[in-house]
């Protein structure tokens, strides 16, 4: 018997380095989109958002200016990036969650 030689997938990811990338995320309950784009050093949040086109795809909850994060962290669209990023465009919240429990509790 013949020993199982690598898969092609797994010699062409050892043979080929990946490139660096950030993704732009938005979710609403109902959409979730995520977009990987190439990391270029000095590319800022607000960069990449506009470099996903997803400010031409959302809706127009989205407000400006743009309120972003990384990796849930809140950062100005300034924020210079680093390869495996996670850019957030942020939902405005519809209410208030602290009246929210208050509402549900009394």
């Amino acid at each position: 018997m013949a020993k199982a030689a690598k898969s092609d997938a797994s010699a062409f990811r050892d043979s080929e380095p990946e490139t660096p990338a950030v993704e732009v995320v938005y979710a609403e309950p109902d959409v979730q989109r995520v977009v990987r784009i190439a990391h270029e050093p000095g590319l800022t949040a607000e960069q990449a958002v506009r470099a996903s086109g997803l400010l031409e795809e959302l809706p127009a909850t989205v407000t400006s200016p743009l309120v972003l994060g990384v990796f849930g962290v809140r950062v100005e669209g300034s924020r210079v990036l680093e390869p495996g990023d996670r850019v957030e465009i942020c939902r405005p919240l519809l209410r208030d969650p602290r009246e929210r429990r208050r509402d549900l509790a009394g």
